[in-house]
C-alpha cells in the first residue's frame, strides 16, 4: 500500500511535469510569432526599399505638372468677320487667322518698300493677336503692292498710314483709306500711361475710333505725336526711319484736310512685300 508521502511526491512530479509542459507550448508559441513578425518586417523592408528606389531614381522622369503660377504662353484671339453680303470691293478676304496667339518672344516685321527697308520689333508679351494678325496677312501677300496713303505732318501729329490693301496703283481716289481685311479685333498695348503716348519710331494701329475696330492698316510714328491712347502699339521701327522722315519732309496734297488731317504723300512710298519672323525667344 502506498505511503502518503509517495503520494505527496507523485503529485509533486506531476505538477512540474504539467509546467514544464506549458512552458514547452508558450515557447513554441512565441517563436512561431517571432517567425510570423520577422517574415513581415521584411516584407515591408522590401517593398519600402522598392518605393524608395523608384522615388530616387525615376524622379528625373516625372513630368511637372503647371500650376497657377505658372506663366502663359498662348493667349485666345476673337476675330469678328463681317459679313459677306454686302462687303464693300475694298475689302480683301484671305479668311481668319488663327483663334490661338503666342505670348512669348518678339517677331520681326520687314517691309520692303521702293524706297528701302523698314524693320519693326514686335513683343508678343504685348500685342499677341495683332502679331498673330500681320502673320497671318504677310503669309498671304495682303500687303504686297499697296501704297501708304496717308500722311500727317502737323506739328504733334507726324505719322505716315499704310495697310489698305486696295490701294495701288498710280492714281489716287477717294475711297483710299477705306480697305482692310475681313474681320476685325480689338486693341492691344494701349499707351495709356506714357507721355507722349506716340513717341517718334513707333508703329501703331489705325481703327475707326471704335473700340474693337483693328484691322490691316498701321502708322509709322516719325515725331512725338499727342493722339488719344485708342491705337494698339504695335512695335518699335529697328530700321529705315530716314525713309519715313524723307517722306514727311517731302509734304503731302491736303486731301484729308476736311476729315481726320494730312493728304496723299507727295514721295509715294509702294510696300513691295511685308514679311514676319519666326517668333524669337
Amino acid at each position: 500500500m502506498t505511503s502518503t508521502r509517495d503520494r505527496q511526491r507523485a503529485a509533486a512530479r506531476a505538477r512540474l511535469e504539467k509546467a514544464m509542459a506549458e512552458r514547452a507550448s508558450q515557447a513554441r508559441r512565441r517563436r512561431k510569432t517571432q517567425a510570423v513578425l520577422g517574415a513581415g518586417l521584411a516584407l515591408l523592408l522590401v517593398v519600402g526599399g522598392t518605393v524608395w528606389m523608384v522615388a530616387a531614381l525615376g524622379g528625373d522622369d516625372e513630368t511637372e505638372t503647371p500650376t497657377a503660377s505658372s506663366p502663359a504662353t498662348s493667349t485666345q484671339c476673337a476675330w469678328s468677320e463681317m459679313p459677306k453680303e454686302g462687303r464693300p470691293e475694298q475689302i480683301k478676304d484671305v479668311g481668319l487667322p488663327p483663334e490661338t496667339a503666342s505670348t512669348v518672344g518678339t517677331q520681326d516685321m520687314t517691309i520692303d518698300t521702293n524706297l528701302g527697308q523698314i524693320g519693326v520689333r514686335v513683343n508678343l508679351a504685348d500685342t499677341p493677336c495683332t502679331a498673330a494678325s500681320f502673320t497671318h496677312l504677310a503669309a498671304n501677300g495682303f500687303f504686297d503692292g499697296s501704297k501708304c496713303h496717308r500722311l500727317v505732318a502737323e506739328e504733334n501729329f507726324k505719322v505716315l498710314q499704310c495697310g489698305d490693301p486696295s490701294v495701288t496703283g498710280k492714281k489716287w481716289t477717294e475711297l483710299d483709306g477705306t480697305g482692310g481685311p475681313s474681320y476685325r479685333f480689338m486693341e492691344e498695348n494701349l499707351p495709356t500711361d506714357k507721355r507722349p503716348p506716340y513717341p517718334a519710331g513707333v508703329i501703331a494701329m489705325a481703327n475707326t475710333g471704335q473700340p474693337g475696330s483693328t484691322g490691316s492698316q498701321f502708322f509709322i510714328v516719325y515725331g512725338d505725336s499727342e493722339l488719344g491712347p485708342d491705337y494698339t502699339v504695335l512695335g518699335t521701327i529697328t530700321e529705315g526711319m530716314d525713309i519715313v522722315e524723307e517722306v514727311g519732309a517731302a509734304g503731302h496734297d491736303n486731301a484729308f484736310a476736311e476729315q481726320a488731317g494730312g493728304g496723299h504723300p507727295k514721295k509715294q512710298v509702294v510696300i513691295k512685300s511685308l514679311t514676319m519672323s519666326q517668333p524669337k525667344s
